[in-house]
């Protein structure tokens, strides 16, 4: 038996996990330049997939999640520590005045399974927010800080490191991402782990905060992510 990883498999999972983060129907070209592979074995992965329900194609023969893909989301639910711990407390205890958001990493993508707005349902918050390059997100800075520079040199412009690297000597150094953008609004993060899992939780949506209140934030931050851990 080889202990070589199968590519064919990763490719497909890279495949679907790039298709129903897309919130349009994609083609096979374009979903091969986000893979960064060719078109052809792209379109035989979807055509696999299409044979199990996991994909399907409009008029235009472009590709969608299929109806398994619901099957395949509840099972993922019911098997995540995440969300079977996660949600009920941040459905309970979540500051309902400010954007919460819980995403983990995949590639260098932040992925979120958590993102309310204020006066939003929980239902809005399940997963109902694009994902997003990890080095443009708050939750994928906290989260990229545990990586050494080195590695993350390898994979992200000289530009977009020399924009991150604040941010994350940050997080090494204290715990926290404390984010203020150019438009006013502050975003914190911080990481959190359930068991073996990995993810951050993040407040956003605050405007022109005074020190006062940027550092009551922070310490609601840390009130809510030994929360969920406890």
């Amino acid at each position: 038996m080889s202990s070589q990883p199968n590519q064919s498999l990763i490719d497909g999972i890279r495949c679907l996990q790039y298709l129903v983060s897309s919130d349009r129907a994609i083609g096979c070209r374009e979903l091969a330049r986000l893979m960064g592979t060719n078109a052809t074995r792209v379109n035989r992965l979807l055509m696999t997939m299409a044979a199990i329900g996991l994909t399907t194609q409009d008029e235009q023969r472009r590709y969608l999640p299929g109806p398994g893909i619901h099957a395949l989301a509840a099972q993922a639910i019911r098997g995540s520590t995440l969300f079977s711990k996660a949600l009920p407390l941040l459905e309970a205890h979540a500051p309902k005045d400010i954007v919460v958001a819980m995403g983990v990493l995949w590639e260098d993508q932040v992925i979120y399974i958590f993102h309310s707005q204020p006066g939003s349902h929980i239902s809005q918050a399940l997963a109902g927010f694009h994902m997003m390059p990890a080095c443009q997100s708050v939750i994928g800075i906290a989260l990229l800080a545990a990586e050494d520079d080195t590695v993350l040199a390898q994979r992200f412009s000289v530009e977009e490191m020399a924009a991150i690297a604040p941010y994350l000597q940050q997080q090494r150094e204290r715990g926290q991402v404390v984010w203020p953008h150019e438009d006013g609004e502050l975003s914190i993060a911080q990481p959190i782990q359930f068991g073996s899992h990995k993810a951050a939780l993040a407040f956003a949506g605050m405007y022109d905060y005074t020190p006062e209140q940027t550092a009551a934030r922070q310490a609601a931050l840390i009130t809510l992510c030994d929360l969920l851990t406890a």
